[in-house]
């Protein structure tokens, strides 16, 4: 074997092994995405994570989460989320580039990775298949994934799949588990301050599933109390 190829067969292990790996990778997400255009999602990888982390005090934990269609979930909720989390949901590609932009303006001013601009398709994308880690790789993953929700799903399934595994405290994920953790009823039956108050929780569930009467809370309720009515649903 001569020294030159010797040193293609190495730079093809370097160089396109990665590359397989990579689309391999890609298509596993798009065959998952196009599998629960049809079927509803079971753990998700934030689950799986969140499981994990109460087993390592109690074996014996799990997380509550409990699947309701779309139309068994309070509109008051879906337009409270829409008003604090992703105004635009309606009318964006999966991303608004002009929050993404500020993200990376204030990820610059900070010297890291403070803020992801992150539309709720985008954070879908990352619930589903990747951690909650900040970095620039992981951004990528996630704006790929997104665009491909996007293409296989219309927006009310998108919507419906978040509404149904976005985390909402401690163990608590969905929209019905989180009603009956935080109000005792049902996610139809959620109030428009019940529902404005829980949107206000998924920046920060865990710390606010323990820190419930906070000031920032009531303030950011009343915001989106307001901001509701403009909200449009898709």
């Amino acid at each position: 074997m001569s020294k030159s190829s010797g040193k293609w067969r190495w730079v093809k292990w370097v160089f396109i092994v990665p590359i397989l790996l990579f689309v391999a990778v890609q298509l596993y997400f798009l065959l998952q995405i196009w599998w629960w255009v049809g079927h509803n999602p079971g753990m998700t990888s934030f689950m799986r994570e969140q499981q994990s982390a109460l087993r390592e005090k109690n074996p014996n934990a799990n997380i509550t989460q409990q699947w309701v269609p779309y139309n068994r979930i309070s509109n008051n909720l879906k337009r409270a989320i829409i008003a604090s989390e992703d105004a635009n949901f309606s009318d964006h590609d999966g991303v608004d580039w002009e929050a993404l932009q500020k993200a990376y303006e204030k990820n610059n001013k900070k010297h890291k990775v403070v803020s992801g601009g992150s539309t709720i398709t985008q954070q879908l994308a990352k619930n589903l298949f990747l951690s909650g880690s900040r970095s620039y790789v992981r951004k990528g993953q996630e704006l790929i994934i997104t665009f491909m929700l996007e293409t296989l799903m219309d927006k009310e399934r998108i919507f419906e799949i978040y509404l149904n595994v976005v985390e909402f405290g401690t163990g608590t994920f969905g929209a019905e588990a989180a009603a009956r953790h935080y109000y005792g009823v049902s996610a139809a039956n959620l109030s428009a301050p019940q529902a404005a108050k829980l949107a206000v929780l998924l920046p920060n569930p865990r710390y606010f599933d323990k820190h419930r009467d906070s000031n920032y809370l009531a303030r950011r309720t009343g915001v989106i109390l307001r901001r509701m009515g403009s909200a449009d649903l898709p």
